[in-house]
């Protein structure tokens, strides 16, 4: 049984209004967004943005920074813009490092929004890594503070990735990965934001890090118990590989408790094989020999956000699942249970985001708290086909969840809980890899739902 995350009771509750120490924001306007034309408007309550070309990069701003071009356009660092301190909080050890920032212009999107969560997707050799930071900008025109979303990377030799907690304005605050507005009762809204991020690397080292993609993912979505039931549509199964998280428990404790917590990074390993990306001998060589799929060990522990002290932190595992060849991953939410259908018949699987009640998910036999699994098709009636990692062996892995069960507690924002207590749901939060090199159908699938 999946033990239960505290992730997501933590995200949607009311957040402290701690006044976060952050640089003064600079009082840049918006500009006003260009009204899509009809055909091209996705829901209104979620919009995605990511910079990831040549021109996307060279409209921001940089201290040090440089745009590179070839098949995947990306930040690295040209002449350091200068040389600070850091002393990571997981370790105690201080050290000195050369850095270079880049900032967005302005971004305003179809959505003033109630949650906004960023995700990256970047290389980071040893002796570097990187800060993400974002500045929302209030309907009323006023800013938050810059936010940090994450201090990461890829390894874990020079800093522990982390997030950053008693971030809080009064207004808004930041839990574990999500930026929220504290009282969404209020009216308070994000009209924009800006993005920051901060390449570091080891004095004359010469090393960098390479960012190829940023963004964020702002929504609106509506505080519900129950959402309207959709129509099944034809679809497909995918022959996603098939691994347990149980088969793990009390392997490697360190990391979120070993293998019952790791619903995350076993879901983003199977995607990843999915789509025939696989760690190397050398980077499983720590695993202990004896334990079965070691790919899930390293996963879990190349996805660990040491402040949060578990696997799920959503950008770190999308950051993961990126730091694999030619990938590309984000962190977004989907309006409908047929835009999960719609990717899945391109051949996209994709790594949901749901908490529920035993006896609200037939045939799952556990309730959670949160809790991710991966959708790889539909049967004829519509019924939702998922590689759920909470299965006790691979092989039970494949479970077949009705359509209806499964369609309320991924998309609803508010369920009770066993005592009876309101608590938070998603709201259709996943998680979405896909390659460089994608089918027609998969980029026009991609394009619709603005994440190409």
């Amino acid at each position: 049984m999946a033990r239960p995350d505290p992730l997501h009771t933590s995200r949607r509750t009311v957040l402290t209004a701690a006044l976060a120490a952050a640089a003064a924001v600079p009082a840049l306007p918006l500009p006003a967004a260009a009204a899509p034309a009809a055909e091209e408007r996705r829901p209104v309550d979620i919009d995605n943005r990511f910079w990831n070309s040549y021109a996307d990069w060279s409209s921001g701003t940089g201290g040090g920074t440089r745009v590179v071009g070839g098949s995947r356009p990306g930040l690295v660092i040209g002449t350091p813009d200068g040389l600070t301190e850091y002393r990571d909080p997981h370790t105690g050890r201080t050290a000195a490092y050369e850095y270079a920032v880049w900032t967005s212009q302005p971004y305003v999107g179809a959505v003033p929004a109630t949650e906004i969560v960023a995700s990256w997707n970047a290389d980071t050799p040893p002796g570097t890594w990187l800060a993400v930071e974002l500045c929302a900008q209030y309907a009323d025109g006023t800013y938050t503070p810059w936010y940090v979303m994450g201090r990461w990377a890829a390894g874990d030799g020079d800093i522990r990735r982390t997030s950053v907690d008693d971030q809080a304005d009064g207004r808004s605050g930041v839990s574990t990965d999500t930026l929220a507005v504290t009282d969404p009762a209020s009216g308070t809204r994000l009209a924009g934001y800006r993005l920051r991020v901060t390449l570091y690397r080891l004095p004359g080292s010469g090393g960098t890090p390479k960012v190829w993609r940023l963004g964020a993912m702002a929504s609106d979505v509506p505080d519900r118990f129950t959402v309207p039931a959709s129509a099944p549509r034809p679809a497909r199964e995918l022959r996603v590989p098939r691994h347990s998280q149980e088969i793990h428990k009390g392997q490697y404790p360190e990391y979120d408790n070993g293998g019952e917590a790791w619903c995350s990074p076993t879901s983003a390993q199977m995607i990843l094989e999915y789509w025939g990306r696989r760690a190397t001998p050398e980077q499983l060589a720590w695993v202990d020999p004896s334990y079965e799929d070691p790919q899930i060990c390293h996963a879990a522990r190349m996805t660990y956000d040491y402040q949060y002290d578990g696997c799920g932190n959503w950008p770190f595992n999308a950051a993961y699942a990126a730091t694999y060849r030619d990938m590309n991953a984000v962190v977004t939410r989907l309006g409908s249970l047929n835009d999960l259908t719609m990717l899945v018949k391109a051949g996209i699987p994709v790594i949901t985001s749901q908490s529920f009640l035993k006896e609200e998910l037939t045939g799952a036999g556990y309730g959670t708290a949160g809790h991710l699994m991966t959708v790889i098709g539909f049967t004829a009636a519509g019924d939702v086909i998922a590689n759920d990692p909470a299965a006790p062996t691979n092989e039970d892995v494949r479970r077949v969840y009705r359509r209806r069960e499964f369609e309320n507690i991924w998309l609803r924002t508010k369920r009770y809980d066993a005592t009876g207590k309101v608590r938070g749901g998603s709201g259709g939060v996943c998680y979405l890899f896909w390659p460089v090199d994608t089918t027609p159908e998969q980029r026009r699938v991609l394009r619709k739902l603005d994440l190409s």
